[in-house]
Parts: structure tokens; C-alpha cells; sequence
């Protein structure tokens, strides 16, 4: 018998799917997204290890707000929830962000229990803001030994989805000056992890007055995100 907690975040995303593809946005938003919604919500990442995990303080407002604007994705909240790896209610929320600078590191038990979300249907995306990629492939490696986490073609549904991003990942701040790279972890055939690297989507999300990123930056991230958003509600 599947777990209970498995239950729960199957019929989340079932429910998300499903108003995705025929259902009208709410009338009203909470201020952050409710254990257990019936509508789609994020929630934020609160790794241990020292990394600044609160950061990107706007972004996914903005891109919260972007999705009720342009979508028929049933937002349920104004900003997004904030969770722990290893709690149960990690498994209330079909999509998870994280993102930061430093270290990021799970115990033993926060391993088990994303590994199980992670199997159960749930879907991470971890942004580089230039500085977490060598201890967040680190942890994928002892998340899941088994399973690689590979650089996705320019070809992948991910990019072509609600917008058309023939290149790839957009490039929103320089970094170390190279290519935008986007890398995943495939278990059962289904794209579970995103790892945007070298290119920093969460702050070309955030408030103009934050980065000062121009228009054109700040739409393609936006973009972008709700492409990431739309695969992981569909696949």
C-alpha cells in the first residue's frame, strides 16, 4: 500500500493537472501557500548546511503572480510556503525551489524522505546564484547514487513548452562568463530534479530595484520559470 504522504502529493498533483487543463484561477490568494492545497502553490526550501536558502526574497512572488497573469494554473497563494526536507509536510507541495550561494547539506533522514517525495512525484528545482553547484552535486550523489545528474539537450520539452527558448536556459547574470547550463535527474523516465546553472533565473525574477536586471532579463527568467512550473505539472 502506498503511504499515506505519497497519497497526499498524488492527488495534489492530479488535482493541479487537472485544473491546469480546464479550471479557472481562484477569486482569492492566501499570503503563502497552505499545507495540503487544492490549487497549485510553491514552497521554499529550508536546506541546513549554512547556505543562505532565504534568498531571491521576490522571486517567487513575482513568478507566483506571472503564473495567475498569463496561465490557467490555479494559483493558490501570493508567495510561496516554506518547508523543510526532512518534514512531512514536504509532501503537501508537488514543486519545491532552492536556491543559494554556500553549502547546502541533508542528514541522513532528509535524504529518505526527498528521495521518497522525489519518487512519490514531487519535483525540485535548485538555482545556482553562483556558488551552491559543487555541494548540491555532492548531496544528488548521495541522494540518489544511482542516477546521474545530466546536462539537458537544447532540444528537451522543458524548453519548449510555454515559450520557446531555442538556446537553452537564458543567461541572466554572468557568473564565471559561461554558457547557461540546465541539468536533471530522470527516475522512471520523469524529469524529478532541475539544476539551472551559471545563469541565475532566481534573481532575474526578483523586484527590478533588487539586481536592476533590464526588462528583457527580467521577462526571459519569468519566462523561463513558468516553463519549468508547466513542465513539472504536465510530465
Amino acid at each position: 500500500m502506498r503511504p499515506l504522504a505519497s497519497q497526499t502529493l498524488a492527488c495534489s498533483l492530479a488535482l493541479a493537472l487537472t485544473l491546469l487543463l480546464g479550471a479557472a484561477a481562484p477569486a482569492g490568494a492566501a499570503e503563502t501557500t497552505p499545507p495540503g492545497a487544492r490549487t497549485f502553490g510553491i514552497a521554499r526550501l529550508k536546506y541546513g548546511g549554512g547556505g543562505d536558502w532565504y534568498g531571491d526574497t521576490t522571486s517567487l512572488r513575482n513568478l507566483l503572480a506571472a503564473l495567475k497573469a498569463r496561465t490557467t494554473i490555479p494559483v493558490a497563494s501570493d508567495d510561496a510556503a516554506v518547508v523543510q526536507p526532512g518534514s512531512a509536510a514536504l509532501f503537501q507541495y508537488p514543486f519545491v525551489f532552492a536556491a543559494g550561494h554556500g553549502n547546502i547539506k541533508f542528514t541522513d533522514a532528509e535524504r529518505v524522505n526527498l528521495r521518497q517525495w522525489l519518487d512519490s512525484g514531487g519535483f525540485l528545482w535548485v538555482d545556482d546564484d553562483y556558488g551552491i553547484a559543487p555541494s548540491f552535486r555532492r548531496e544528488m550523489k548521495a541522494l540518489f547514487p544511482d542516477a546521474e545528474l545530466v546536462e539537458l539537450p537544447y532540444a528537451h520539452s522543458i524548453f519548449h513548452e510555454l515559450y520557446d527558448f531555442p538556446a537553452g536556459l537564458p543567461k541572466i547574470h554572468e557568473h564565471d562568463g559561461g554558457p547557461a547550463r540546465a541539468f536533471g535527474i530522470v527516475r522512471d523516465g520523469r524529469l524529478c530534479v532541475f539544476f539551472s546553472f551559471d545563469c541565475d533565473i532566481g534573481d532575474g525574477l526578483e523586484d527590478e530595484s533588487i539586481h536592476h536586471d533590464p526588462p528583457e532579463k527580467h521577462e526571459a527568467a519569468l519566462k523561463m520559470a513558468m516553463n519549468i512550473v508547466h513542465h513539472a505539472l504536465t510530465h
